[in-house]
């Protein structure tokens, strides 16, 4: 579970008054100075955010700049707003450093949004002269827009839209499919691997920077620039990880992808054992363990996603003029049991993987396993029962299963399909049978029940020729004689 978030404000109203402070009036040194004030009282109480504790140097040397004591230097002021710009740019675009190959400070600047001289000015009073106090006002003055946008407006009204044109993150399928030729052209002729190598490994890391977008790219998917710091106690998966993972996984279920275009290539639909070919394995899992080295979640996502698209629901092909809809779309997927039973071989790999040590533990691999089959018997509902279970998911089933005898016997039981009734089978007689059975029960629960230790279910005082009422079959009443005690409800009383 996601813990809350600690913000130094009590409400949002107090954010509110110290946005009015600081942007109502561009010459009111005043109002900003209280502003000032109120940021070190937070930053004395809780660690602020980054865009906060930014605003709060920028406003200070504002202040100092614009005090009329005129004690500050030149060289002195230009030195703060210098700390100052560059604070803001290292906070913003170290966190987001999350591969493991470095990106460059443009690129991360360019997804945040954030104008590309500030990265450039960074540069420039890090590594060379001082931009002049002219060129550092400026920078100031428009970072303090750029918190306005990115920062203080979406933080007191959430649910507006962003302001701030999110950039599009660059497809991955280009990337696959060149890292698919290479790899597939190395395995049909070993001496290619080093002629190749350097290419698949520059791929490699390509594909690794987009993971690293990704996560960058996230934070405009779901609503803002990402102020928030990564948990650090390790038991939570940063959000970020989530969706970057996610993404890349669902990429690669495609089509062309981890399946082969090719239904040749694929397994046999009517195989029962789920194995991929070695020429497949030999192009997807050097990748595959690479990754998994550098993000140990991976295989989650991976499995999940692939469950969810083999119990993703398939329309009917049956059409006619007897349906009750004709679809008018040509577009819409159809049942290809090829594709799900090369998947479901795919999810077996990657439990089997890290059972065996593999770039994984064991308890990685019980939490893919249980998370897996949880999801699928949770798609098991009354419409999946009448339409039959895919032979991939009983496949996979049974194979993630096979090791835990009960295990597979829940799921015997969950694979017998249950009798499906019909109205036009509801025969007159089948209605008495169960009003019958009705009249039956309200007849025991209104009847006086008189019963000591060593009574049995039948009434001891009933006459010969008394009715007495019959339970229906497979229906029984307990007695003291079996144990039962009486008891107010949620209290257990063990039995003598």
């Amino acid at each position: 579970m996601r813990l809350p978030r600690r913000v130094p404000w009590q409400d949002l109203g107090e954010l509110e008054q110290v946005c009015g402070w600081i942007y109502a009036d561009v010459n009111d040194l005043d109002a900003k100075r209280l502003a000032v004030n109120r940021l070190a009282a937070w930053k004395a109480a809780v660690p602020l955010p980054h865009a906060l504790e930014s605003a709060h140097a920028i406003l200070s040397v504002i202040l100092q700049d614009g005090s009329s004591a005129g004690s500050s230097s030149y060289l002195s002021l230009r030195m703060s707003y210098a700390s100052a710009i560059i604070r803001l740019v290292n906070g913003l675009v170290d966190p987001l450093q999350l591969g493991a190959y470095a990106r460059s400070i443009n690129s991360i600047a360019l997804q945040l949004g954030l104008p590309a001289w500030f990265v450039e000015l960074r540069h420039a009073a890090t590594h060379e002269d001082l931009p002049s106090l002219e060129v550092l006002r400026d920078a100031a003055r428009e970072a303090m827009t750029w918190l306005l946008h990115n920062y203080f407006l979406p933080t007191l009204n959430p649910s507006a839209p962003s302001s701030a044109p999110a950039q599009p993150l660059r497809p991955l399928s280009p990337l696959l499919k060149q890292y698919k030729t290479l790899m597939k052209a190395t395995t049909r002729d070993a001496t290619l691997r080093v002629q190749y190598r350097a290419e698949i490994t520059k791929l490699t890391r390509e594909i690794e920077r987009w993971i690293a977008e990704a996560k960058v790219a996230s934070a405009s998917a779901m609503g803002g620039v990402g102020w928030e710091d990564t948990p650090e106690d390790g038991d939570e998966e940063d959000v970020r990880e989530k969706w970057a993972l996610d993404q890349f996984a669902e990429a690669l279920v495609q089509k062309g992808m981890l399946v082969p275009l090719s239904k040749k290539k694929r397994l046999s639909p009517g195989q029962d054992t789920l194995s991929l070919p070695r020429s497949t394995l030999l192009i997807w899992s050097p990748l595959l363990t690479h990754l998994q080295g550098l993000h140990p979640t991976l295989p989650v996502h991976l499995v999940s996603t692939i469950t969810t698209q083999l119990i993703r629901p398939v329309p009917s092909t049956s059409g006619g003029f007897d349906a009750d809809s004709v679809p008018l779309s040509v577009e819409e997927p159809k049942a290809d049991p090829s594709y799900d039973l090369c998947l479901a071989s795919w999810a077996k790999w990657l439990v089997d993987n890290c059972s065996n040590g593999n770039g994984g533990n064991a308890e990685d691999a019980e939490e893919i396993r249980e998370n897996a089959i949880v999801r699928i018997v949770a798609s098991l509902g009354p419409d999946s029962a009448a339409a039959g279970t895919s032979k991939a998911v009983s496949a996979l089933l049974q194979a993630l299963c096979a090791e835990r005898p009960k295990l597979a016997t829940a799921l015997s039981v969950l694979s017998q399909q249950p009798a499906q009734a019909s109205a036009e089978n509801l025969a007159d007689s089948t209605i008495e049978v169960m009003d019958s059975r009705l009249r039956t029960l309200l007849a025991l629960s209104n009847a006086p029940q008189r019963m000591d230790e060593d009574e049995d279910m039948t009434d001891s005082n009933a006459t010969p020729g008394e009715a007495v009422p019959q339970l229906p079959a497979g229906w029984r009443k307990l007695s003291l004689r079996d144990g039962w005690r009486p008891a107010p409800i949620g209290v257990y009383v063990g039995c003598p």
